[in-house]
């Protein structure tokens, strides 16, 4: 395939743009080529500037649950647009989107729009501190929150340690109030509380990890964190700007049964544009600013365009339950071909699939279950694996650290289209 166009443009950028790029995965630093720049995507489809197409398995990071461009979608946003596109005021939309979302996600009682998952989850932190008048937070190695201070934090040499900055600008003050413990693995978590009694204000966790590949809780592991944060009174806190709305209607609360305190979204909420929201119980969710003294606003919290959007895509997905379930047979029967080729090729890997979401680790090993084991998958053969299945039109995550999305758009052809691409990138390895 040529990329010419997309060659000239990403040096064009670098001209303009750290890097050439506005999130650091899309440079393809990772993968050892130069990104391909988009043009348009319809359904599963997406077209580089160079005219080659390939069936997407990114789909924005996640938004795309119903594909791309979805008709009811964009009509939404168009009629919205013609209103004008933002008030800095109140509107009705914004009320109808807090009214589905709390019935929807029945652990949200209230909830507070803003514009992005990042801004939902350093504010989310702020206010189950200032709710329960401690300073600690407790995150798992893997587990990605967004890009605030208090989320750039790594595990040192063992399972329990004091977080250290892991980006330069992040102070050790910061740092020293986050702690982190190991993914499904519950004595970590409890250690951490034995060692800072009273001091630990929240635990926030990714349900189902996607930020270090697709790694699934361990049964018993939230269950266990619920107890944990009663028993110390401390909150739980559920980020779903990933899992929300795509593993059941209620996110991973509703797929795993968990009731957590506070709750992160984003992404399938803005029918793919910029978005975030929080929300929780009524009793916190007032220690908001104007009904309490926790301050946070945001200029285009509520957006008239995102509320639009995201309402139309709920709509969807509220109406039409049977999604979810279609979703996970074509992300199961993908995920099985996948795990077929791996056999028949003689590679090493290991296929992590739950619901939509999936990952295969070039992993020697029998389970990834942690980030210790997601670290050790083999990042040079992803790469070569990711060029091959681009060139076979197939479009993945320019990383081993992340996960395909599937989409409601994705059709039996393509999945059958997708194993034999997958095969041929494995024989290629």
């Amino acid at each position: 395939m040529k990329r010419d166009k997309s060659i000239h443009e990403f040096e064009k950028a670098k001209q303009f743009i750290p890097g050439g790029v506005n999130s650091p995965v899309r440079a393809y630093k990772s993968v050892g080529m130069p990104p391909i720049f988009i043009k348009e995507a319809k359904g599963s489809t997406i077209t580089d500037i160079d005219g080659n197409n390939y069936i997407d398995f990114v789909g924005s990071w996640g938004p795309m649950i119903l594909g791309h461009a979805k008709p009811e979608i964009i009509e939404a946003i168009k009629e919205s647009a013609n209103h004008s596109t933002s008030f800095g005021a109140p509107t009705i939309l914004e009320t109808e989107m807090a009214a589905t979302i709390t019935q929807m996600v029945p652990s949200i009682e209230k909830v507070r729009m803003v514009n992005s998952g990042t801004e939902a989850t350093m504010s989310v932190i702020r206010l189950a501190r200032a709710y329960t008048g401690k300073h600690k937070i407790i995150k798992f190695e893997g587990n990605y929150h967004g890009h605030a201070d208090s989320f750039l934090i790594q595990a040192g040499s063992g399972a329990m340690t004091l977080g250290v900055p892991n980006s330069p600008g992040v102070t050790p003050g910061t740092a020293a109030d986050t702690i982190t413990a190991s993914y499904n693995d519950i004595q970590s978590v409890e250690k951490i509380f034995e060692t800072n009694k009273n001091q630990i204000a929240a635990i926030i966790v990714e349900p189902v990890a996607a930020n270090m590949g697709v790694v699934p809780p361990e049964p018993g592991f939230l269950e266990k964190l619920r107890e944990l944060t009663h028993k110390e009174n401390a909150l739980l806190i559920f980020d779903e700007v990933i899992t929300g709305f795509r593993l059941a209607r209620g996110g991973a609360q509703e797929y795993f049964n968990i009731t957590p305190d506070l709750t992160t979204l984003g992404k399938i909420i803005g029918g793919g544009l910029p978005v975030g929201a929080y929300g929780g119980k009524k009793e916190i969710m007032d220690q908001l600013a104007p009904e309490g003294p926790v301050y946070q606003a945001g200029t285009l919290s509520g957006n008239p365009l995102a509320m639009s959007a995201g309402l139309a895509a709920l709509k969807i997905l509220n109406n039409n339950p049977e999604i979810y379930d279609q979703l996970n047979k074509k992300a199961t029967r993908l995920a099985e071909g996948i795990r077929e080729n791996l056999k028949t090729t003689g590679i090493k890997g290991v296929v992590n699939q739950i619901g939509s979401l999936l990952t295969l680790f070039f992993y020697d090993g029998e389970r990834v279950t942690s980030f210790s084991h997601a670290s050790k998958s083999d990042t040079e053969k992803y790469s070569v694996y990711f060029k091959n299945s681009l060139n076979n039109g197939i479009y993945l995550a320019p990383s081993q650290f992340e996960c395909a999305f599937i989409s409601d758009a994705h059709t039996d052809e393509d999945i059958d289209k997708t194993i034999s691409a997958n095969k041929m990138a494995l024989e290629n390895l």
